[in-house]
């Protein structure tokens, strides 16, 4: 069985690690300054501790060398969902949203799917509000192309099993 396996794009944490670094040397170059009141020293340690850990953040994402979205011919799995395998019979539509310049795939599942975690209420009623579905794909930071990757999974969702061999082994941009 071939997996198609996704992972994350470096640029996306490398802008996190710029970022922070940048916040992280303000709130130094404010603790160095002369005139300094509590107020400023405060606040400079603040900014260093909380982008401290945006640098940590990033640098974890950097070297997380794990595959983020798995597909094969059995289904599609995401890491972020915390789910299991989401077997392709189950998959009704899937279609794409932005959500404040987050690219996500919603993909629609039967009624009779199975959910092992436990969604909130106030995450249900979110989801419904932005158009989303329980479980949504997110593609944002991934080496993906969002539109292809949208018309792969359609095309799997209508495919038998020996369709579904040919269409994996045919994916562009893997």
């Amino acid at each position: 069985m071939t997996d198609i396996k996704f992972y994350n794009a470096p640029w996306k944490s490398l802008k996190l690690i710029a970022a922070s670094s940048l916040f992280v040397i303000l709130g130094i170059w404010i603790l160095t300054k002369a005139n300094n009141g509590v107020f400023d020293k405060i606040m400079g340690w603040i900014g260093i501790i909380f982008f401290s850990l945006g640098i940590i953040v990033g640098l974890f994402q950097l070297l997380d060398r794990r595959p983020q979205i798995i597909i094969n011919e059995i289904g599609i799995w995401d890491r972020s969902l915390k789910l299991d395998l989401i077997k392709w019979e189950s998959i009704q539509n899937a279609y794409k949203i932005t959500i404040f310049k987050q690219i996500f795939i919603s993909l629609k599942i039967d009624k009779d799917y199975q959910i092992k975690v436990r969604q909130y209420k106030w995450a249900l009623s979110l989801q419904k509000a932005v158009g989303a579905q329980k479980f949504n794909l997110k593609l944002s930071g991934l080496r993906i192309n969002q539109n292809k990757l949208l018309d792969f999974i359609k095309a799997m969702i209508k495919a038998d099993i020996e369709q579904k061999r040919e269409l994996i082994n045919t994916l562009p941009n893997k």
